[in-house]
């Protein structure tokens, strides 16, 4: 392959991208210059509108999905001896509060071909100390959990979803969200974004109740008065708090980008169509599965793994590959046990979850967001092909 260059975009293809309109950004300016940019009534207003879109009986914000699982575990007492089981093919944060409330997280393994883990690897993960399951809606697609409150319902253990990538995913007709207690995110590069912050939907009164009042100081749960804007002057600390009350510039984002959601899935999923038919005949270079049940897909990520038995490369060379052609990529996720934290302090873990482990080596996130044209498509499916078939050209002419 002397002289061989790679034909490179003119400019830089990111794996995601925030769809922001000039109609968001002066929604945004609006709540700048109306002197109120805390929590107020756009808080409210998204709040209402996720319970709405949900049927959730409630809709609490925050500062990020992480915080709100913070939250969720004090109010759910969650503390030393006790365990969490969940996977740990998901963003580290959820793990990470679990073992900052002195709780130990039991992992189990997803399924190979879709990331998602089964009722079955839960109920066998579940022990007498077993005091919650978290269940991960991976990359768009949901578990599936009537499986999964079936057996939880059996053995007695709550739940909490980790639906960080699932805000408009449904599962047999029904939002993710409409169940027991869910956490979504709206960072930057989930479907719809407040620029930081996350949303818990519950159904549980209490939970709700002692979730707002962690989130503000450990304040009464009447502590904002939603007509006047402003904290009300009687509220009283019931218990100590935290801070992760969102402010009104974020939540205003995520007002505008809401009636949105449903169009900017439509047109992930036409893109990951593209991805698929594309990708079909590349070997080595192999999508994510969509479950088997009935649901919508949310298109959050378009994942794919690879396979250096059969492409040629490791993942770092294919995405060295595509970032010489201007094509950004991402790793969502390495699997939170594989963490040099964990593989110190929690070593039990490593070589236990085989295919988590597999895929935690290989997965690679290509761009996929609403704002991408076809043409942007066919040239990251270009790109792909070009770094295999590169890979294998230079592998038969004996360079490597």
């Amino acid at each position: 392959m002397s002289g061989y260059s790679p034909v490179m975009r003119a400019t830089f293809l990111p794996f995601c991208r925030p769809s922001i309109t000039e109609e968001d950004i002066a929604a945004v300016a609006d709540v700048l210059r109306s002197g109120w940019i805390t929590t107020g009534p756009k808080v409210a207003e998204l709040e209402d509108m996720v319970a709405a879109r949900t049927g959730a009986k409630h809709a609490i914000a925050a500062t990020s999905g992480t915080a709100l699982m913070h939250l969720a575990l004090e109010a759910m007492g969650i503390g030393p001896g006790d365990e969490v089981v969940g996977a740990s093919m998901t963003w580290v944060s959820t793990p990470n509060m679990v073992e900052l409330r002195g709780a130990r997280n039991v992992f189990v393994d997803v399924d190979r071909d879709t990331l998602l883990a089964s009722a079955e690897a839960i109920d066998a993960a579940i022990t007498p100390r077993t005091k919650l399951v978290i269940p991960v809606h991976y990359a768009g697609a949901p578990v599936d959990i009537d499986a999964i409150r079936a057996v939880c319902a059996r053995r007695g253990v709550p739940i909490l979803e980790d639906a960080a990538h699932a805000i408009g995913t449904q599962y047999k007709g029904r939002e993710v969200g409409s169940g027991e207690t869910a956490i979504f995110s709206l960072h930057p590069i989930k479907n719809i974004t407040s620029g930081e912050g996350g949303i818990l939907t519950t159904n549980d009164d209490a939970l709700a109740n002692k979730v707002r009042s962690l989130r503000f100081h450990g304040l009464a749960v009447d502590a904002h008065d939603r007509k006047q804007q402003g904290r009300s002057p009687q509220a009283e600390v019931q218990e100590p708090g935290y801070k992760h009350n969102m402010a009104d510039m974020n939540a205003v984002l995520a007002v505008r980008q809401l009636p949105r959601l449903d169009a900017i899935i439509e047109r992930r999923d036409e893109i990951a169509a593209i991805y698929r038919a594309g990708l079909a005949d590349v070997d080595g270079i192999l999508p994510l599965a969509d479950p088997t049940w009935s649901h919508r897909h949310a298109r959050h990520l378009f994942v794919v793994r690879v396979d250096e038995r059969a492409c040629g490369m490791d993942r770092n060379a294919f995405m060295e590959g595509l970032k010489a052609r201007n094509i950004g990529t991402g790793i969502h996720f390495l699997a939170s046990h594989t963490h040099r934290w964990y593989r110190e302090n929690r070593p039990e873990w490593m070589g236990q979850l085989p295919a988590t482990e597999w895929n935690s080596a290989r997965i690679c996130t290509i761009p996929c967001f609403p704002d991408m044209t076809d043409a942007d498509a066919h040239g990251v499916l270009e790109a792909i092909k070009e770094v295999v078939a590169s890979t294998r050209t230079t592998v038969a002419g004996g360079i490597r």
